[in-house]
């Protein structure tokens, strides 16, 4: 499994509740920019309509050999899912304060474009704060630690 592109964002922003793997549904010279990691979840949401669940405002780079082939490097994108999964996520979302959230896109082992998926929930400002804080004191220690094993 090769990683592509992840959201750290969405790890900072959100609790994670669950993750699915979803297959995409991308043009040929979409796919040639995600091998070559011209890809940002950045601001991408997931979201459900009709029974079916579209990636929003996932940014592929156009590729740069693709001439007339090239499309909207903003457009939604459609997710591959069974529909077992797709009815447990519509479950989730009608909860209030859940979200779908796109957390990373990788190769898996045959070769194909895959996006891990997130059921999550936001975080308030005072919980941010305190992941921070956190992350803070974490690498403060394993600073001390590697100092105290150089000595």
């Amino acid at each position: 499994m090769k990683v592509l592109a992840k959201n750290k964002k969405a790890l900072f922003d959100f609790y994670i509740e669950d993750t699915y793997e979803a297959g995409i549904v991308l043009t040929g010279t979409e796919v040639k920019s995600v091998r070559q990691g011209k890809v940002s979840l950045k601001e991408a949401y997931a979201e459900v309509r009709n029974a079916e669940i579209f990636v929003v405002s996932m940014h592929i780079s156009p590729y740069e050999m693709g001439s007339i082939y090239n499309v909207d490097p903003l457009r939604e994108r459609k997710l591959l899912m069974h529909k077992r999964e797709i009815a447990k996520l519509i479950g989730y979302i009608t909860q209030k304060g859940y979200t779908l959230v796109p957390l990373s896109i990788y190769l898996n082992d045959s070769g194909r474009v895959k996006l891990e998926l997130a059921v999550a929930k936001g975080k308030k400002l005072y919980d941010k704060r305190e992941t921070m804080a956190k992350k803070d004191a974490k690498r403060a220690i394993e600073k001390a630690f590697k100092e105290s094993q150089r000595d």
